[in-house]
């Protein structure tokens, strides 16, 4: 689940870039690496048309029975859709040397996302199978199964989902950072590291850097960065996740 914290040692794993550079600090974390208060609106919205659409497609059962299930069953299964998109999460795996910082992060959700859909076209098309006999009316529910099973195939041949589900691996010079971000209300540092952009020719001198805390562990990642940097500044601002 998008809220469950991996339990897997990923860190020992990771084929890391410095290995020759002693950690200094490493931790992982399962976090919604995005805008969550944009994805929790989606939420709402998509909750409360749903309750729509559930309700007419409810009206297609000639019976009160076949009317709940159907209205509810289609309400819990779109409703699983949307928390798909809009709860999504990536494994984040961080590693700080004396120098440099790396980070490598995927999402676990969409390797297990098309067999999950797969398997669920597979079990309930016999169920829609067996209610359209009891129950004619209901010819449009096998609609649910094939479109399903054809997310799935759509998954197993898509190039972009291949790439998100890939891992992302960054990595840079920690001790050039020139200020600090806390993200107010979650466990998020932000550290600025000015880059140099090589088709400009120059330094580019904003590159915020996403650091995901462990619940309730922000304020010790921000000790061991001022520890090693006493001058940097330090604001509490949101930034673009």
């Amino acid at each position: 689940m998008w809220f469950v914290q991996p339990k897997q040692d990923y860190i020992s794993q990771i084929p890391w870039k410095y290995t020759d550079e002693p950690a200094v600090v490493s931790w992982q974390v399962r976090a919604r690496n995005y805008n969550t208060f944009v994805a929790n609106i989606l939420l709402s919205v998509l909750m409360v048309f749903y309750i729509g659409l559930a309700y007419i497609s409810s009206l297609m059962a000639e019976t009160l029975l076949f009317s709940l299930l159907l209205g509810f069953g289609m309400y819990f299964l779109l409703i699983l859709i949307a928390m798909s998109m809009t709860h999504q999460t990536s494994i984040l795996v961080y590693r700080f040397t004396g120098q440099h910082a790396e980070e490598c992060s995927w999402k676990p959700q969409m390797e297990a996302l098309k067999p999950f859909l797969k398997w669920l076209a597979i079990i309930s098309m016999p169920i829609v199978l067996v209610l359209i006999l009891m129950d004619p009316s209901l010819l449009i529910t096998s609609l649910g199964p094939l479109l399903m099973g054809f997310a799935a195939w759509m998954m197993g041949t898509s190039k972009g989902y291949q790439e998100l589900h890939g891992m992302q691996h960054h990595d840079y010079d920690w001790r050039k950072a020139d200020k600090v971000y806390l993200y107010p209300g979650r466990d998020i540092i932000g550290l600025n590291v000015p880059w140099y952009h090589p088709e400009m020719d120059e330094m580019i001198p904003e590159g915020i850097r996403e650091i995901y805390c462990k619940k309730g562990e922000r304020d010790k990642v921000l000790g061991f960065l001022t520890s090693n940097l006493p001058d940097i500044e330090i604001v509490e601002e949101k930034f673009h996740l």
